[in-house]
């Protein structure tokens, strides 16, 4: 066997030795190190739910632009093309015309006896044929606004409703930033305190062995073979905390799944981790096993610059 891999091989079960043998001190930190990722993990859960849940919102909020019941429907469909051509603002487009307008209006008061027979009275359609515009971006529908109103064709508008949704698209563009703020925020906390919770406790163990190491520098071990168990054991850390967050986040699930039935789409919280149980798993392995590792190397480091 080659002698780096023997050398590797060695520090990696002193790195398992100085894990297991150290008992409650790594059963402290790999504690206090789950409860920081499991936090973290949480926090980017509801971030990302919440930011997905909004931009599910933002998606049925459009801008109506309604015509004049003098313009033509060929003269609608241009504008139609030419609003679609926006290709930079503009999501879809999507044309009713003043009869599904009709249809849609009636369906919607079939329970309401008195204005199905208004309707029914009525000689001509009153209601005007529109298009529904969806925008790429919340902050999109002003600019869409704007140019609508001020194209060569804005005489033969009636009316732009965008005034009437303005507070509910401006709303949820200010709620999906604040979210990210502060989910970005949370994030960099926790993962400070882990990294923080794990040089402490990397450190600890070494002043432990201050004098295995004394000895292993005095008979020439390198600076790399001296720093592998530590960092070995930092990596410990982070995989026994990363699980223990996996564990904890499998009966949060359990817990609130009654409450947050459709909060994820058609799924509750249980089928949610179940159905992201690998990305969970996977994410919480690297960003553990990375911590731990950074962690330990910072505090040897330290410790050997003595």
């Amino acid at each position: 066997m080659n002698i780096k891999v023997r050398k590797l091989l060695r520090t990696f079960k002193e790195g398992w030795k100085n894990f297991y043998r150290e008992g409650w001190l790594s059963f402290a930190a790999v504690t206090i190190l789950s409860l920081a990722l499991y936090v973290l993990s949480v926090t980017v859960i509801i971030s990302l739910s919440t930011y997905i849940a909004l931009q599910n919102v933002q998606e049925h909020v459009n801008v109506s632009v309604y015509f004049n019941l003098s313009v033509p429907e060929n003269e609608i469909l241009a504008i139609k093309e030419k609003v679609e051509s926006a290709k930079k603002e503009v999501k879809s487009v999507e044309y009713i015309s003043r009869e599904q307008a009709l249809n849609d209006f009636r369906e919607s008061v079939k329970d309401d006896p008195l204005i199905t027979q208004t309707l029914e009275e009525l000689e001509d359609n009153p209601l005007p044929a529109s298009i529904v515009i969806t925008a790429k971006k919340s902050t999109d529908y002003t600019i869409i606004a704007d140019s609508l109103e001020k194209t060569e064709f804005a005489d033969l508008i009636m009316d732009i409703n965008y005034d009437e949704n303005k507070d509910v698209i401006e709303r949820a563009g200010s709620i999906i930033g604040f979210i990210q703020k502060i989910g970005f925020g949370v994030a960099i906390v926790f993962i400070f305190i882990s990294i923080l919770i794990t040089f402490n406790t990397v450190r600890m163990t070494l002043y432990t062995r201050a004098k295995e190491y004394e000895i292993m520098r005095l008979v020439g071990a390198s600076n790399l073979y001296v720093k592998m168990p530590s960092i070995f054991e930092g990596i410990f850390y982070g995989l026994a905390g990363s699980l223990m967050a996996v564990v904890l986040l499998f009966f949060t699930a359990i817990a609130v799944q009654s409450v947050t039935t459709g909060f994820f789409g058609s799924e509750n919280t249980l089928q949610f981790y179940y159905a992201h149980f690998a990305i969970i798993l996977a994410s919480l392995i690297l960003v553990g096993a990375f911590l731990g590792m950074v962690s330990s190397f910072i505090a040897i480091r330290r410790y050997l610059e003595r």
